[in-house]
């Protein structure tokens, strides 16, 4: 799961990233998980130009995570051929995000994998931002 660079540390690659996002999502309530069956988790090292775009970002540094999908408040009986939803992370600036945080990789993608299902359920940034405002 990890590979060993020049000077000897140890970088947590594309799988152990999988590794702790599956181990987030297990430990979400069942509530939450029940509706998680079709979610996709994807790892790559930055997002393309078509994500940026997506978010209206200029770096690809500037992106941790990615929800892609219609979100479960936006579905319908009537919806049919969807593709499945797509949860990504970004692993070299989630990376540069907890060395410049101090922060431990476990702890920051738990955070991301979480906003990210909270796009899963039809929460803004907003939204999510409010409620982790919240005592």
């Amino acid at each position: 799961m990890v590979f060993m660079t020049s000077n000897g540390a140890h970088t947590p690659d594309a799988a152990a990233l999988e590794h702790l996002a599956h181990k987030a999502v297990r430990q979400l309530p069942t509530v939450f998980r029940e509706h998680l069956g079709d979610v996709v988790f994807r790892v790559q090292d930055f997002p393309d130009n078509e994500m940026l775009q997506a978010v209206g970002a200029t770096s690809p540094w500037a992106l941790l995570g990615l929800y892609h999908g219609r979100s479960l408040d936006r579905r319908s009986i009537w919806s049919t051929g969807d593709m499945p939803s797509i949860i990504s992370l970004f692993r070299r600036p989630l990376l540069a995000e907890c060395h410049r945080l101090g922060v431990p990789l476990k702890e920051m993608v738990t955070h991301v994998i979480v906003h990210e299902i909270g796009h899963h359920f039809g929460l803004s940034d907003a939204d999510m931002s409010s409620i982790e405002k919240e005592p």
